[in-house]
């Protein structure tokens, strides 16, 4: 039974874990990957551009999902089809793509500038303001929520959405409230601008979703491609063709990689945490990243975690589990 298969004995302890453990274990794996992004976005050779950068990002990204896009086509879990089945099922899936053409290469315009404004954002910001300022996706996921999905949203909500930007603005302005640095505040907002830009991404991916149109691992590879094609198609409208050199140098390709494995890996990790718990559950375990991204900076960078880097991180950490505690909540009415 087996005998030959020498990840028998990890793969039958997996399978006995519960759904919430192995969420867990998804979920912590996720963080740390998450957490260490903007390690590598910050650390990168500054002869990498930001729009060189996040092209190969995404290519990599595609590169990683494709396989398990192929694999859910063609290998079901749990479903055992011929080739005559399997070959209709590609037909389904390509026909569902194309009849959401148009809206898939809006999605990867979109998450094209989101990847590319991730690496303006942190240049700017740094690791430990950007992490944080990242976590307002629960905000952003309110008002597309309540304005395109018609979700209900409380008070109790709208004071804790107020008090998580009290928390940031306390860490970024390390208390001084009304004391910017320009370059700081620059990165926030350009942070501030994809958060909620990556939201509008996703609200109005949904639908397709609800449709049963197209899977989020399938999503993740096309909006991935497309965006990487749109992001290397308009590179050369701003930088010169020398510029391909940047492929060659091994420096350069390690980082490529190393960004996109750990960006792919990321993601694959949130969506497998998304199988086995509910969005807020999910939410919550990768809640942790900018502790994770200032531990990672602190020893890799030399970053200082200050006092009000922590204050403002607990009560950022804080309002989002409120607020997700209190959307399960109108949920259930």
């Amino acid at each position: 039974m087996h005998k030959n298969n020498v990840f028998m004995p990890y793969g039958f302890f997996f399978n006995i874990l519960d759904n919430t453990k192995k969420g867990i274990i998804f979920g912590i794996f996720g963080t740390f990957l998450v957490g260490f992004q903007p390690i590598i976005a910050i650390s990168r050779p500054s002869v990498l551009d930001a729009h060189f950068f996040a092209a190969m990002t995404c290519l990599i990204e595609a590169f990683i999902f494709l396989p398990l896009v192929l694999g859910e086509i063609y290998f079901p879990k749990g479903k055992k089809d011929n080739n005559f089945r399997r070959k209709e099922k590609v037909k389904i899936v390509l026909n569902n793509w194309k009849s959401n053409f148009k809206t898939l290469i809006f999605i990867g315009f979109i998450f094209g500038l989101n990847q590319l404004l991730y690496f303006i954002g942190y240049d700017f910001s740094g690791a430990i303001n950007g992490s944080l300022t990242q976590k307002t996706t629960v905000f952003f996921g309110l008002i597309f929520g309540y304005a395109i999905l018609k979700e209900k949203v409380n008070s109790r909500q709208i004071l804790f959405s107020i008090i998580l930007f009290i928390g940031l603005i306390i860490a970024i302005t390390q208390g001084k409230f009304f004391s910017f640095d320009l370059d700081t505040l620059v990165g926030v907002l350009i942070l501030l601008f994809i958060t909620c830009l990556w939201m509008y991404g996703h609200t109005i991916t949904k639908p397709i979703f609800n449709r049963r149109e197209a899977t989020p691992t399938q999503m993740v590879f096309l909006r991935n491609l497309l965006s990487g094609i749109i992001l290397i198609a308009t590179y050369f409208l701003f930088f010169p063709f020398s510029n391909l050199s940047l492929f060659s140098a091994p420096l350069n390709q390690i980082y490529f990689v190393s960004m996109g494995v750990v960006y792919g890996f990321g993601l694959f990790c949130w969506y497998k945490t998304l199988s086995y718990l509910d969005v807020s559950k999910a939410t919550i375990i990768f809640s942790p990243t900018p502790i994770v991204t200032a531990i990672f900076a602190y020893f890799l960078l030399g970053r200082i975690f200050t006092i009000f880097h922590l204050i403002g991180t607990i009560i950022v950490i804080t309002s989002i589990i409120i607020i997700l505690f209190n959307k399960d909540k109108v949920k259930s009415t």
